[in-house]
């Protein structure tokens, strides 16, 4: 099922306290008042879907966990939403999907995995779909969701942004991210983007290339901003220079302009793109400029589409295993509804898939 979830109207809750309130009492009123589940979760050591268990009176959940927990509570004086308390306790075999960005083929088909290992297991999904990740936009989201009695949301997000929106409400269920890269007290699911950066730019360097460049995604993409922190320390690690990378966004046509507005002043034959559809729009531009792919310049691309084969000429990339990120977000979320405490899947490494968009440099 789909909801389109519209922006939600602004507003202000909750008041000011005392004018009088003064000295420690004051400062730890006002601590209390700014807690949140996250704080909780962090004190005690635990994932705030086992605060929530806590909260909630559930089972499978360890006395000694229990009694940190509910000390991290004491502490913080942390008063939960009772409307999100109530949420919790029912069984609606119901996931929440909250999606933004547009629809590439990377997290496409990273949802539609995601939506077959739920029917396996015999889920339902509420999807919520935007293409901006404005906080009001995702609160009302997620709102909208948590009034469907979901049991649990999984927000896969092209934008940094929306992690810190949504996290500042009261969910009261489990919240799974999406996202490359760490999210304490949040339970996050990923492709290893730096890993796989490293790899690609690793690849160009055994085939003795010494200047490569790199086209990056936007700026706020936590994908994006893993390759290029991959491309930067693989180039550091084998003595070589990183030049001020280029910025997509995600696009053929961004690509392509990242082609035309290359400057030849200063020698370069490898470029690392950070997704395939800009590789494509950059080896348009080259050729329009008479410059070979690959005789003249090597070039890496990310994802393995399935066009990517068909290209002229056929693009060296980064495969991503996106049927597997879909079962593993899923396989996550169920270890998380049981509580069963186990470890977080490790992230998969993209492969690399050679073809024939690079060569070694010209002599």
């Amino acid at each position: 099922m789909t909801t389109d979830a519209a922006p939600a109207s602004t507003g202000t809750t909750g008041g000011t306290g005392s004018e009088g309130a003064v000295g420690t009492a004051g400062k730890d009123d006002e601590r209390a008042r700014a807690a949140n589940i996250f704080d909780v979760a962090r004190l005690a050591g635990v994932s705030h879907q086992t605060v929530s268990r806590v909260l909630n009176d559930l089972p499978n959940v360890r006395p000694a966990t229990r009694q940190r927990v509910e000390q991290a509570i004491k502490q913080l004086r942390y008063r939960p939403s009772p409307a999100a308390r109530a949420l919790v306790t029912r069984r609606s075999r119901t996931i929440g999907l909250i999606t933004t960005g547009s629809p590439d083929y990377g997290p496409s088909s990273t949802v539609l995995h995601f939506n077959e290992a739920a029917r396996d297991a015999r889920y339902a999904v509420s999807m919520a779909s935007m293409l901006d990740s404005d906080p009001p936009s995702l609160r009302s989201a997620a709102e909208l969701l948590l009034r469907q009695n979901v049991e649990a949301i999984v927000l896969a997000s092209a934008h940094r942004g929306a992690f810190e929106a949504i996290t500042t409400m009261e969910l009261g269920v489990p919240l799974i991210v999406v996202e490359a890269g760490d999210r304490p007290g949040v339970r996050t699911v990923a492709i290893d983007q730096y890993r796989g950066a490293r790899r690609a730019v690793r690849h160009l360097v055994e085939l003795g290339h010494t200047s490569i460049l790199h086209l990056a995604g936007p700026a706020d993409s936590a994908d994006a901003n893993e390759r290029e922190r991959g491309w930067r320390d693989e180039l550091a690690d084998n003595g070589l220079v990183a030049r001020e990378p280029g910025t997509g966004d995600w696009s053929p046509g961004s690509g392509y302009r990242f082609g035309r507005a290359l400057g030849t002043s200063v020698p370069f034959t490898a470029i690392f793109v950070a997704n395939d559809q800009m590789a494509l729009g950059v080896i348009h531009a080259l050729g329009q400029r008479g410059i070979d792919v690959p005789g003249d310049v090597s070039l890496v691309g990310f994802d393995d589409i399935p066009e990517a084969e068909h290209f002229a000429p056929p693009l060296t990339t980064m495969r991503q295993d996106f049927d597997g990120l879909g079962r593993d977000v899923m396989a996550t979320l169920l270890s998380v509804l049981s509580d069963d405490d186990a470890a977080p899947l490790p992230p998969a490494v993209p492969e690399l898939v050679v073809r024939e968009s690079t060569a070694h440099p010209p002599s």
